[in-house]
């Protein structure tokens, strides 16, 4: 299947902050009730297992968000929310790496986060799942453990946004390509990581995980 290679040839990664209540309230941040919260990525952020997250120039803080990545596999603009799940190809892993200290200064100027969230290494992401693997995707335990000790442990079914409402919202103002990812927002937990930690997360879904380093 071609999606296997999605970060070969997708090309762009569009996220979705705040959509679980208790990780926007641990940041004391303001929940979105109407629509969700969108930023985006490069492909250049991505990293496979196998390589390293870097930190980016002038981060002293970075965070780990584990969060469950949907990939397009049929095109699509202004995609109903009825008809958003025949355009999802898969699922995938994700670290939505986060320098906080650089995007606390961002928002306190009112400028944009790409700086923070954007930076090469910021999308670690695992292996391509079909999404035939994963019947309920609204019901898949998330976590991440730094250095063997867990930090977030989460369930989609949180979720302020679903993933037909995301699909949709987001198609309104982007044409979804296929390979593109949809980030879909983490859980309470997240924390600060140094060079030397190892951040390994996982999934309900046949005990599937993945490691990565900070260099």
């Amino acid at each position: 299947m071609r999606l296997v290679r999605f970060v070969e040839f997708g090309r762009k990664i569009v996220c979705v902050g705040r959509n679980y209540a208790a990780h926007a309230k641990e940041l004391g941040n303001t929940v979105p009730d109407k629509k969700p919260l969108i930023f985006m990525k490069p492909p250049t952020s991505y990293i496979t297992q196998g390589k390293h997250i870097q930190l980016p120039p002038d981060c002293s803080e970075l965070h780990h968000e584990v969060e469950l990545g949907v990939v397009v596999e049929k095109p699509g603009k202004n995609i109903s929310a009825k008809d958003a799940l025949d355009h999802v190809g898969g699922y995938v892993l994700c670290l939505d790496m986060t320098a906080r200290d650089i995007q606390n200064r961002l928002k306190a100027s009112g400028a944009p986060w790409e700086l923070a969230k954007a930076f090469d290494t910021a999308c670690p992401v695992g292996d391509f799942i079909p999404k035939e693997k994963i019947p309920d995707p609204h019901n898949v335990q998330l976590w991440c453990k730094v250095n063997g000790q867990m930090r977030q442990d989460g369930n989609t079914k949180d979720m302020i946004f679903r993933i037909p409402e995301i699909v949709s919202y987001v198609s309104e103002y982007f044409t979804l390509e296929a390979g593109d990812l949809i980030l879909t927002g983490t859980p309470e937990g997240v924390g600060s990581v140094k060079p030397g930690d190892e951040i390994e997360a996982g999934m309900s879904v046949n005990d599937y995980k993945m490691s990565f380093k900070v260099q």
